[in-house]
């Protein structure tokens, strides 16, 4: 019984190796006929395609074109771009900028600590005049009030404040902004951050932003002693001709 089970387990091994033979023969001979019936210009082909994926540059979507005073998207034609930002703190300065073009701002070396303005001629789209006033110390209520009664009819009045526009700020000042069409001048106070668009001579479309305002809270404050600045933007209708 021992000659026996040897020699059954001689004849399985050798069953297994000729089988191992003849499936490696068959595995070449196939890859024999694959190569002849598969032209040599194809499979350079194959090998030099699947190279060239890690080789070829990485597509990025293109950078977004830059629009007038940084806005997100276009103004439509005929059409006015601003951005009015308010000061904030003692490092962030008030900034105004109309049709690309900064108006005041630091860079200008044009704006101060109280309520900084410019004028616009609605018509021309031109720069009439810009001016800052303190509101801290001095008299600058007085004057700015003349500078904003001196604007002729079709214009266009942007205002930004920087540091405190409202400790000395009086009541003709504020009656002559109201008539701009101000809504909040009347509570503006210590160092509030505030800015404004008004006309002279015609009305602004009412969808525009025209006004914002944030007043200091030691509670709520960004910066030490000052409440965050605040900003507005938009597009306004030229006049048609």
């Amino acid at each position: 019984m021992a000659g026996l089970s040897r020699c059954l387990g001689m004849r399985r091994g050798t069953f297994k190796a000729m089988f191992f033979v003849f499936a490696s023969m068959c595995a070449w001979y196939s890859g024999y006929l694959l190569a002849e019936l598969i032209p040599a210009v194809t499979l350079s082909s194959a090998v030099y395609s699947l190279r060239s994926i890690g080789e070829r540059p990485i597509l990025k979507a293109p950078d977004p074109k830059r629009q007038k005073c940084d806005h997100w998207t276009s103004c439509p034609p005929n059409s006015y771009a601003y951005r009015l930002l308010s000061g904030g703190g003692r490092d962030k300065y008030a900034k105004i900028c109309f049709e690309d073009e900064l108006l005041m701002g630091r860079k200008a070396g044009n704006v101060a600590r109280g309520i900084n303005i410019a004028i616009i001629n609605y018509v021309t789209g031109k720069l009439t005049a810009t001016q800052h006033f303190d509101m801290y110390e001095g008299d600058g209520s007085g004057p700015m009030t003349e500078f904003i009664q001196r604007a002729t009819p079709k214009s266009l009045l942007f205002m930004a404040t920087q540091d405190d526009g409202g400790s000395r700020l009086q009541a003709k000042a504020k009656d002559a902004i109201e008539a701009l069409g101000s809504k909040e001048i009347r509570s503006l106070r210590f160092r509030s951050s505030w800015v404004f668009v008004g006309s002279i001579g015609f009305e602004l479309p009412p969808g525009i932003q025209r006004e914002k305002i944030n007043h200091s809270d030691g509670s709520k404050n960004r910066y030490s002693g000052w409440p965050a600045e605040v900003q507005i933007e938009g597009c306004i209708p030229r006049e048609l001709s």
